[in-house]
């Protein structure tokens, strides 16, 4: 029987003590992180009394004879308690749940906007104000740059179908829909270079849609801008998406999907 959790951590692919989630690289996904810690705990202290408690009653009530053994009903202060501990369970779950959406929500005032656009089977990153966009499609993995530090606002939207947008290490993802423009704030808190993909199912390609994340100092930011400063393809891009997005209403939190 202790082999079994640990047997299932193995096949789930999950490491101790990350379980499968990531420490975070963002100021909100190590709230995340420390959620997503104290609910695994919490699920391992819960089905460890579970496991006890049927093996202790297996073993204790096991049949002894053909005699009817003594009926018992009606444990007030039993029935209570394993009514009332559940419902303090569930109510600090979902205090501490909102206490950590809450600052996922959250739009702070910046100065840096990133607007991204998904389609089949791409990205497209584009910088308003700089005239600059990164395209890219299927295996060619485009690199949306971000400065550290910095509070970024992203305008999140879609060309066609719902795909998904996620980044493991900000222990982030938000629906790309059409129709929708998600809104949020992401504020990096670590150097380097970070894995993104598409999560949902969005058609032929969906494995190949991936891309990355840099986050780089605020110097380098600004000499990035200037270095992929390109006014034709971003007018054209910017011109394209605002034909798509025109009849959008701005929504801050996506009701079809719940957060991680």
């Amino acid at each position: 029987m202790a082999l079994l959790p640990l047997g299932a951590l193995v096949l789930a692919g999950c490491g101790i003590p990350t379980v499968g989630n990531s420490p975070g690289a963002t100021t909100v996904s190590k709230s995340v992180y420390n959620l997503w810690q104290g609910f695994t705990l919490g699920a391992l202290i819960v089905g460890g009394i579970t496991i006890a408690l049927i093996v202790w009653a297996v073993f204790a009530y096991r049949r002894k004879g053909d005699n009817i053994p003594k009926q018992s009903q009606y444990h007030i202060p039993l029935e209570t308690t394993y009514t009332i501990i559940p419902i303090l369970i569930v109510l600090g779950l979902f205090v501490a749940t909102m206490v950590v959406e809450n600052k996922e929500e959250a739009l702070p005032k910046t100065n840096v906007t990133i607007d991204v656009n998904a389609f089949q089977w791409g990205w497209k990153f584009l910088y308003p104000g700089h005239d600059v966009v990164v395209v890219g499609q299927t295996t060619q993995e485009p690199t949306m740059v971000m400065p550290i530090n910095e509070n970024v606002h992203f305008n999140l939207t879609s060309s066609d179908v719902i795909h998904g947008f996620y980044v493991h290490d900000f222990n982030f993802s938000r629906y790309a829909q059409p129709g929708v423009l998600n809104q949020f704030t992401i504020r990096a808190t670590k150097l380097g270079t970070y894995d993104g993909q598409c999560t949902q199912l969005c058609g032929l390609y969906h494995s190949l849609m991936v891309f990355r994340v840099k986050v780089v100092t605020k110097a380098q930011y600004a000499a990035w801008l200037h270095t992929n400063y390109n006014p034709v393809a971003a007018t054209a891009a910017f011109a394209a998406l605002k034909q798509q997005t025109s009849s959008i209403t701005p929504t801050k939190i996506d009701e079809s999907e719940g957060n991680n």
